[in-house]
């Protein structure tokens, strides 16, 4: 299993835009991207500012698919220019998952 977890902080102001172009993605996942295993939005309770997806892949053939998308473009077109810095994104081998 292939991950990415990524880290985006937005500016001040715009977490609902940025919050809502997640959810976009997230529902695009569910619907058309049946090789995309989990896609987890969290927004921090600190800093309501930060979210963090973390992205489960069958393969990195099923990666690349979902980071070639249209929908990821168009997050992409909507988040950066109301990004607060870069976004930090890791990608990994999954090495253990406790699912219930």
């Amino acid at each position: 299993m292939i991950t990415i977890t990524a880290v985006i902080r937005a500016k001040a102001g715009h977490e609902v835009t940025m919050r809502d172009a997640l959810v976009a993605v997230a529902a695009n996942v569910a619907a058309n991207e049946p090789e995309t295993i989990g896609f987890f939005i969290s927004q921090s309770e600190d800093d309501p500012r930060v979210f963090t997806t973390y992205e489960r892949f069958a393969d990195r053939a099923a990666m690349d698919r979902h980071n070639g998308s249209a929908v990821v473009a168009t997050f992409f077109g909507i988040a950066k220019p109301i990004l607060d810095g870069e976004a930090i994104l890791v990608t990994s081998q999954e090495v253990s998952a406790t699912l219930r």
